[in-house]
């Protein structure tokens, strides 16, 4: 295939990467801890945790697991925020040779108790305002051997007994919970200090996470990721953006949880390679407290969803953060609106970068030039050593400009879905693509632009309606704050779009939203029916779930 996006790189950006540079995740980490041994690596709550730091209590944690029997390749299952005990438990856990399994803090114990038994993980690390999920499951979960327990402030030190007795006590923010035998984390650090740890040799091959996915069929499924898969996204991700950082001196927000792909290896895992700082938000969804902690610090590097960047450009105390250090956005986990990223470059100075990936792809597929000044509305161009087609629902190749499924190859891209060899096949073509399930095209510069999600297409009268193009049309409307359309049954013509709207302006009506997209849509993309919401679902990262508005058994329906 010829790769014309080539063409559109930004000077200096290699059209291939070495992926030789580093044998494992365990390299660059090692690697990194030493090199920026004395740079702050994380903060919590105004806690700072420095590489040599964490170098001494990811150790120490590899050698309490060995210790424990662990053996390599055995999972560890992760059940935490965006607090300083995550990436301790990360590292030290892929040092050991393990197999990170991450969770969502907030899963039901059934949702719990089912990743658990499909991972078959022997250890589990979950934050104490967790612990009763995790005890409702443990019952049916018979793989699990050792359960560590942490708290918020555990690794605050004296902040942190204030920042634990007033989640305890105060908010009852902690469930009540008796899970017997369970270690808690400071006899861990304490125990593995007293260890002997013994470093492993790991390789390309060795499986580094299973990342938990809805995929491409909506099944959740473990993604096989592999060291050399995060070794190669973390290269191609540091060629894209180390001409726009400075190595040992950037401080990137980190407010989307280091458990979802997006955050991991964008921020904890690029950045470490830059010796950069991740300051920890432990809950963006309190945005008063987000706001209030980010505008302590000059931060140069920002990653989010759309929704977020919504969210604070409509935030009053957001508006008067001094913007002057900051260098790159980048926006990913779901479109992103030509209204949010013009607004975004307004306030910020600098521009709302779009990038695109999956889960499958450890994630980064496609990234914008971080020297574009305007928001183009595409996802960007395939990174280093990426391949992006688009074929029809034959698995033709289609020329450029026209709309199919985009399919990705790369080193990157997926090993598989953990012991289901059936899904796997299903998700790869003759030629080692990954099939997306998402629509778009390609221009003639190499630039992809996402059109929708294969399943989330609306059939009006025959002609396909992609709902980003009416989101992103009734997201200018000054009154609306955020929106989401659906297909909804219309008979014998096929479907009709149905929006959702959370007012901004509460007198906003429905003859205003529809008149306005009239003005900007042809009559059958036009929604003919709205519903004004008080909140609209979205999964952990802040991603509307159009599914949950299509389920007839759902409150928005």
């Amino acid at each position: 295939m010829e790769r014309i996006w080539l063409k559109s790189y930004p000077e200096g950006i290699p059209a291939d990467i070495d992926l030789n540079q580093y044998q494992s995740l365990v390299d660059i980490f090692e690697d990194c801890v030493k090199r920026f041994a004395d740079n702050t690596a994380f903060i919590s709550l105004g806690v700072k945790l420095t590489y040599r730091e964490l170098d001494k209590y990811t150790r120490d944690f590899a050698a309490w697991l060995q210790n424990q029997g662990v053996k390599p390749g055995s999972r560890v299952a992760l059940m935490m925020p965006n607090i300083l005990q995550y990436p301790i438990c990360l590292f030290g856990a892929l040092r050991a040779g393990c197999v990170a399994v991450n969770f969502n803090p907030m899963y039901t114990s059934h949702e719990v108790e089912k990743q658990l038994n499909d991972s078959g993980a022997e250890v589990i690390v979950v934050v104490e305002n967790f612990a009763a999920t995790l005890q409702a499951a443990l019952p049916n979960t018979p793989t699990i051997k050792k359960v560590v327990v942490c708290s918020i402030g555990g690794m605050l030190g004296a902040k942190g007994k204030i920042v634990n007795f007033v989640i305890r006590h105060v908010k009852g923010m902690v469930p009540n919970w008796h899970i017997p035998h369970h270690i808690r984390m400071n006899t861990v650090f304490e125990e593995g200090s007293k260890s002997i740890f013994t470093p492993l040799k790991l390789t390309h091959d060795h499986h580094a996470f299973l990342q938990y996915t809805g995929g491409t069929t909506g099944i959740p499924k473990g993604a096989i990721l592999t060291h050399g898969n995060i070794v190669a996204n973390v290269l191609q991700a540091n060629a894209w953006v180390r001409a726009y950082t400075t190595e040992g001196k950037d401080l990137i927000i980190t407010a989307l949880p280091l458990y979802h792909i997006f955050a991991l290896t964008a921020n904890c895992l690029t950045f470490m390679c830059l010796g950069a700082s991740n300051l920890l938000i432990i809950n963006p969804r309190d945005l008063k407290g987000f706001v209030k902690e980010i505008a302590q610090y000059k931060f140069t590097a920002f990653t989010g969803v759309n929704t977020l960047f919504n969210a604070l450009i409509n935030n009053h105390d957001f508006k008067k953060i001094d913007f002057s250090s900051l260098k790159l956005t980048l926006g990913g986990g779901m479109a992103v609106q030509q209204n949010t990223a013009d607004k975004w470059k307004a306030l910020t100075g600098v521009p709302l970068a779009q990038a695109y990936g999956l889960t499958e792809t450890s994630p980064a597929a496609t990234i914008n030039p971080l020297d574009a000044q305007e928001f183009n509305g595409s996802i960007g161009l395939p990174i280093p050593s990426t391949y992006v087609k688009i074929v029809d629902d034959h698995g033709q190749e289609l020329p450029l400009n026209e709309v199919g499924e985009i399919l990705i190859k790369g080193p990157q891209v997926m090993k598989g879905y953990w012991e289901r060899p059936e899904e796997t096949s299903n998700v790869f073509d003759a030629d080692g693509y990954l099939c997306t399930g998402d629509m778009g095209y390609m221009n003639e510069d190499g630039y992809v632009f996402l059109v929708d999600r294969k399943k989330d297409l609306i059939i009006v009268s025959g002609f396909n309606v992609y709902p980003n193009e009416v989101e992103d049309v009734a997201a200018k409307h000054p009154g609306v704050l955020e929106v989401a359309a659906i297909g909804i049954d219309n008979g014998a013509a096929g479907e009709l779009v149905k929006l959702f709207v959370i007012r901004k302006d509460p007198n906003l009506t429905e003859e205003e939203i529809i008149n306005h997209c009239r003005a900007e849509l042809t009559n059958y993309k036009v929604p003919k029916k709205i519903a004004f919401v008080n909140d609209l679902p979205k999964n952990n990262v802040g991603k509307i779930l159009r599914r949950e508005l299509r389920n007839k058994k759902s409150n928005y329906v």
